[in-house]
């Protein structure tokens, strides 16, 4: 069977000031989603999964459900704040879309598969998508378990400014340990990478 991804595009995008996950910024005005939606069909993966906010629902359709038509296998799911378990209340004047588990959630009635979860706003690169779907399409459907695609951290990083980035650390088997969030992280003057904490700035580990 072949795996499914899931592309989170609910985001409010509130620091960028739009819908970020429907800008166009390449040279035919391509979002960042359409590279992803792109490589992930190169990958092969069987379904591509969207959840998006009902808001943004004829936005999002017109800009990349229309482009895409007849290409793949697609399905939209919608992130409702108020979706959330009995046992649970939105606080009083959350407007904010929660997060990934619960984006995942929403979506979990229609995956039968072994799936993958990117965000709309982040570029993977086609070799990241295909790594993914291979090792989705080797696991034992009886068993449950995890994945994830690391990057280098020096690949990652830009001239135009710091980054925060999840740093990980594996075992000898390549099995993950821990992942610690650094922010500011940026390329020194000597060539080195530092991120800095509380004022201080230190090497990765």
């Amino acid at each position: 069977m072949k795996p499914s991804l899931v592309i989170l595009a609910a985001g409010l995008g509130s620091r960028y000031g739009g819908i970020k996950q429907l800008d166009g910024f390449g040279p035919n005005g391509e979002r960042i989603i359409d590279y992803t939606v792109h490589d992930a069909l190169e990958a092969r993966f069987g379904k591509i999964i969207f959840v998006i906010r009902k808001e943004i629902d004829i936005e999002f359709r017109a800009a990349i459900l229309e482009k895409w038509q007849g290409r793949g296998d697609f399905e939209v799911v919608y992130q409702s704040l108020d979706a959330i378990p009995k046992s649970y209340t939105v606080p009083e004047g959350r407007v904010k879309p929660w997060g990934t588990a619960h984006a995942v959630w929403m979506a979990a009635p229609i995956i039968n598969e072994p799936f993958g979860i990117v965000n709309a706003d982040d570029f993977y690169g086609r070799n990241s998508l295909k790594s993914l779907a291979m090792h989705l399409e080797s696991l034992n459907d009886h068993e449950l378990t995890g994945c994830m695609v690391g990057y280098e951290l020096e690949k990652t990083i830009t001239d135009n400014g710091t980054v925060s980035r999840g740093v990980c650390e594996i075992d000898e088997q390549q099995y993950l340990k821990d992942i610690t969030e650094r922010t500011a992280i940026a390329r020194a003057a000597d060539g080195n990478i530092y991120y800095e904490e509380e004022g201080r700035a230190y090497l990765p580990q």
